[in-house]
């Protein structure tokens, strides 16, 4: 199998018209989103806004009912295997539960995407794994232990690790502080952000802490009304005139981030 041409873009996601339905209920509607290399976007919403519905149509686990998608400029209604192979090879995905294989180790659940997309030495994998595995933040001891023996914050570092394994340039988070105490979660978001600095990563973050928010986004997406109502930083909509905005920013823990930050 030849390779999958290498698209370049600066835009890395490109979301146009989407319709997004389950049986006669919209989710979304007309709805447009970009997210630029090299930015961390925060994407927020009410409950039944949408957000794990359009995460899981950018990254194909849902076709869309209307609308485009592009992801590392390959559009998904047209992807070949060469190219959908191409986008699974350069973005990482952190699902909210870290969605770790129960019977694998930490080592052997960061080596997979290894295993999977390589035909590199298993010494090497192995080498590489440790490497992601240390780049986390978790300890030598922690390579041979099974999920169910990892607290909340090593499965979510576990995750992280899986999912920076093969290099991204994209990286997808689905609620990462999610079931974290307060410092559990500060620390990751400051994980998150060095992370992001030193690799130069991009990332499309689910959240509903506004403490990362404040502390790691470059920009947020605001999800209502069925569609990205505004892309901001969190400054400018501490702003805006919308009710659901004002309310999620400028009330009790909205302020409390401000404060905070």
């Amino acid at each position: 199998m030849t390779d999958a041409p290498q698209a370049k873009t600066e835009t890395l996601i490109e979301v146009r018209g989407l319709l997004s339905q389950f049986g006669e209920r919209t989710i979304h509607e007309n709805l447009d989103l970009d997210l630029e290399r090299g930015e961390v976007l925060g994407v927020v919403g009410g409950s039944g806004a949408g957000k794990t519905v359009l995460l899981n149509t950018i990254i194909g686990l849902k076709e869309p009912e209307g609308g485009s998608v592009k992801v590392l400029g390959y559009d998904r209604a047209t992807l070949t295997s060469d190219e959908a192979a191409d986008i699974e090879r350069r973005t990482g995905i952190l699902f909210q539960q870290g969605a770790l294989f129960s019977s694998l180790s930490v080592l052997e659940n960061v080596a997979s995407p290894l295993v999977e997309h390589t035909k590199l030495p298993k010494a090497v994998i192995y080498e590489l794994a440790e490497l992601k595995i240390a780049m986390v933040g978790l300890k030598p001891e922690h390579h041979h232990l099974k999920p169910a023996e990892l607290s909340g914050g090593m499965k979510k570092r576990a995750g992280l690790a899986r999912a920076l394994a093969l290099d991204p340039e994209l990286v997808f988070l689905d609620e990462p502080t999610a079931g974290l105490d307060p410092i559990g979660a500060a620390a990751f978001d400051e994980l998150i952000r060095q992370l992001s600095d030193d690799l130069g990563l991009s990332v499309f973050m689910i959240t509903h802490d506004l403490d990362s928010l404040y502390a790691i986004c470059d920009k947020v997406a605001v999800l209502a009304d069925k569609r990205v109502v505004e892309k901001a930083t969190v400054k400018e909509l501490e702003g805006s005139d919308h009710p659901w905005i004002k309310e999620y920013f400028l009330g009790p823990r909205g302020r409390a981030a401000t404060k905070a930050a």
